[in-house]
């Protein structure tokens, strides 16, 4: 086992990417050991150019990624590697099961059998807690998990076993659980993608239901260096919440991004009713009404700098604007 080598899982997706950014300004990391199998929400430009990456493009499925644990004996492991989309989950629920339980279940035997001394942080969702109400307490890590599509039960799966190889074979994992993300290179079919998208494309955006479940949002830097400075600490807990800097309603949000693209793209009317640019379409199955997070624990200082929403958010809007342009 070497403290020096990382190794990611699903490093070309959204999250992944900007956490390999963030260990690649660490000049004292030697390799960065980076599985994907380039799935829905990958992207092989995602990840940056550098000698010190070393690029598997499996599926943590995979028996060869037993071959790659041994040959590399990384001394630090996050787990992010996961199919995320409450949508896609419906329809097809078992490939969720399999990418998320069966996938974590090879990663942690791998662990187990061959860097059993290394530190592991698994990531994964505020959305294994349910849902709550507008008035209700926030999610704390003492919240009992009620997952309520097949995603979040998938997730909520792999974070058990997570659990459990750190009690039966004392093995130095953390499960950390996140709001929403934002921010550059995240996937088209996400909602903050999607808003930028079907504007761009002069449609309108598809607001599920009457608009108001609300969501909490963390720019996705925020969360890789939230995510790096856990797998540091030492005796850390066996589970962190990651919370987030705002919480809206996702018709406000959809609000707050129209007045930024009309404030900085003239091809918008200035003059703009919100009724121009949305239409409301039929709930999904199990739609989620609100997610709040807070933490018992108040020791994660990349959470206490987190960028300003309205400043994140005009940097991701410069990023899919020119992605969009390029592609017109």
């Amino acid at each position: 086992m070497n403290k020096n080598i990382y190794l990611v899982t699903g490093g070309c997706g959204f999250i992944g990417s900007h956490v390999i950014d963030e260990l690649l300004k660490d000049n004292s990391i030697q390799k960065i050991i980076n599985i994907d199998k380039l799935g829905v929400g990958s992207d092989i430009n995602n990840v940056a150019t550098d000698p010190r990456v070393i690029n598997y493009y499996i599926d943590i499925c995979d028996e060869e990624l037993h071959n790659i644990f041994k040959k590399h004996l990384p001394g630090y492991i996050i787990h992010l590697a996961a199919e995320s989309h409450v949508d896609r989950s419906i329809t097809d629920p078992l490939s969720f099961v399999n990418s998320n339980v069966v996938g974590t279940g090879n990663v942690l035997e791998c662990m187990r059998k061959y860097v059993p001394d290394a530190r592991m942080v698994h990531v994964s969702t505020d959305e294994v807690y349910g849902h709550l109400h507008y008035d209700d307490y926030p999610f704390l890590e003492t919240t009992p998990i009620n997952p309520r599509s097949p995603y979040s039960a998938s997730k909520a799966g792999s974070d058990m076993l997570a659990f459990s190889y750190r009690t039966t074979y004392e093995l130095d994992i953390t499960v950390t659980r996140c709001c929403n993300n934002y921010g550059p290179r995240q996937h088209d079919e996400k909602l903050i993608p999607t808003i930028f998208r079907t504007l761009h494309k002069g449609k309108k955006i598809p607001v599920y239901g009457d608009g108001k479940n609300m969501r909490e949002w963390i720019f996705v830097s925020d969360h890789a260096k939230a995510l790096l400075e856990i797998l540091h600490i030492e005796n850390a807990r066996s589970l962190y919440n990651i919370w987030g800097e705002k919480r809206y309603e996702n018709i406000k949000l959809i609000r707050k991004i129209i007045k930024h693209l009309v404030n900085v793209n003239e091809r918008y009317d200035r003059g703009y009713l919100i009724t121009n640019y949305i239409e409301f379409v039929a709930d999904r199955p199990g739609h989620d009404l609100c997610y709040k997070m807070e933490s018992i624990y108040n020791n994660i200082d990349s959470l206490k700098t987190q960028i300003n929403f309205d400043d994140g958010i005009l940097k991701t809007l410069l990023y899919y604007k020119s992605k969009y342009e390029k592609k017109d």
